[in-house]
Order: C-alpha cells, then structure tokens, then sequence
C-alpha cells in the first residue's frame, strides 16, 4: 500500500520583510531579529515534541549574522533540512536578468552550506513567485526540487487586492503579483515544463499546499482562523497522497513578548498569542498524524516520489 506523505516548512523570513511587505520601516531593536531569536526556539521546541524533522528555507544574507548561523547549524544537527530561500530575497527576483538569478541562487547555496557543512538540495522563492528563467537558474545550479509554486485563487485575489488598497493610501510595498498563469498549475507535486505551470520533464515542483475549496493551507490563514478554523482547512486536505504544510516562523511571532507593535495594525495574525499559534499547529499536526500520514523533510519526499516514478 502506497504510503501517505506529509511535510512541514518554514520560511525564516525575518522582520525586515514584512516590514517591506507593508511598506513600513521596523524600528532599530530586538524586534527586528524576532524571527531568529524567538520563533524558530519555539517551533524547533514543537517539532522536538512531536518528534518532526521539518524543512527551514533560510535567506542567505541573514546567515551573515554569527547567531543566525548557529541556528541554522543547530537545526541542521537536529534532523531538520535548511533549504535556499535565496540570498537577498529580492521580491522581484523573477523579474531580474538570469544572471542575477543564477548568482543570488548560488550566494544562497553557498551562505548555507557554510553555515551547516551541507549544501542546500531545495529551493524557495522570495513570496512564491517564480518562473521560467529561475527554472532554468535552479536547473543549472542542480537541486533536486523547488516548492514555489503557489496556485491558489483566493490567495492571489487577496494579494492583489492588499497591494492595491496600499498604493491607493500611498504605501508601497516591495511584494509583487506572480502572472495569474500560475494558477493554472498542478496543486500536487509534478515535474515542470515550459512554460513551467504545464507538467513536463524538468525539476521536481512540491507546490505550496491549496484545499478543495482553493484556499491557502499555511501557517498564516491557520492561526488566523483558530483551532476550529485549522482544523476545517485540515479536513479538506485529508485523502492526498501528499499534504504539504508551509509555515513562516512569524507564524508564531507574539506581539507583545516579541515587541511588534509597528506589525500589529498591519497584521491580523498578530492577534493571536504565541501559545495560541503553537496550540493551532499542535491541533493540525495530530489530524494529519491520526490519518496515517508520515511527516517527513521536502528532501526525503522528492526522493521518494523520484524513486517510485524512475522506470
């Protein structure tokens, strides 16, 4: 019987970025490094509990910080897979000459393997956004999977109307919208063509998790939903021969231990407490677990699922 498989990832996304999502500049302090110094404490002291090896996506030029550095490599020596979120997270890194790409893709490569000892085999790109020439950057610089690909409506719709209602107040803010294209991906894991919404034969895509209903199923719409909320969005993944569960380690981010008070008018998510986020990703992990899933790293996942479609 085929076995059901699951994996968690994280983003390491650190403050910064969301400070450049809302268009707002996240004053000098420990609020800036509450993703490195709080969250991922948090979610590694979940994932010991549960007994998970999960993926962390770490940016390159974080690691240029000797504590982050130790993080990753702590979590390296845990089990844990640090995969390529690239180096400088440019939000528009898609929209860059390909050797731009091919050169922010290596740095970041490279930033991790000095960090761990082991070189990045999984890439993710800065806010899901992805295409062809990053394919062919990532072909080139011989991963073995990405997990970019986002083909979710209602999330694509949210987007577009969130950067538009903040150019219309005169914010701007550094995300951008992926080509509508996208949409028209695979919601399960597939080898892509050109262009790469399309399957093909190239580099293994493990996409970003999407329900029945076409709702995003990461750690955001989870602890903004609640318990009872997660667990809906939960159901509607059972029955797949693989659930993929992103989380950003700000998914877990409190306002008041962490001192994100410039966040919280922009955040909804920031409503709930830190304890309250774990308990919600506590809640799922239990559900996927009682359906007989095995939560496992991307890595060990595109490995399998090479394995098993290899003549």
């Amino acid at each position: 019987m085929k076995r059901k498989l699951a994996s968690i990832s994280v983003d390491l996304d650190e403050v910064d970025c969301y400070g450049a999502i809302h268009g707002i500049e996240i004053p000098e302090g420990p609020a800036l490094h509450a993703v490195y110094d709080r969250c991922v404490p948090r979610l590694a002291e979940l994932f010991e509990a549960e007994s998970i090896r999960a993926t962390f996506f770490a940016i390159g030029s974080d690691l240029e910080h000797a504590h982050n550095r130790d993080v990753v490599a702590s979590l390296h020596a845990a089990g844990h897979e640090i995969g390529n979120h690239s180096f400088h997270h440019h939000y528009d890194l898609s929209r860059r000459s390909a050797e731009d790409i091919l050169q922010d893709i290596g740095l970041g490569a490279s930033a991790i393997h000095e960090a761990c000892g082991a070189r990045p085999v999984g890439f993710r790109a800065p806010g899901y956004t992805i295409n062809d020439t990053m394919f062919d950057g990532l072909e080139a610089s011989e991963v073995e999977y990405d997990s970019s690909v986002f083909p979710c409506p209602s999330y694509y719709a949210a987007k577009v109307s969130v950067l538009g209602m903040m150019a219309l107040k005169g914010r701007k803010s550094q995300s951008i919208v992926d080509t509508p294209l996208v949409l028209r991906s695979p919601k399960r894991p597939y080898r892509v063509g050109r262009p790469y919404w399309r399957e093909g034969t190239g580099l293994l895509e493990l996409p970003i998790g999407v329900t029945r209903w076409g709702l995003p199923y990461i750690g955001t719409s989870l602890v903004l939903w609640g318990d009872r909320g997660a667990r809906a969005l939960t159901r509607q993944m059972l029955g797949r021969d693989f659930i993929h569960l992103e989380l950003h380690g700000f998914d877990v981010a409190d306002v008041a231990l962490d001192g994100l008070q410039p966040l919280a008018t922009h955040r909804p998510d920031l409503k709930r407490t830190a304890a309250e986020k774990v308990s919600v990703i506590r809640g799922v992990i239990d559900m996927i677990r009682q359906a007989g899933y095995e939560l496992l790293p991307l890595k060990e996942v595109a490995r399998r699922l090479s394995e098993t479609s290899s003549p």
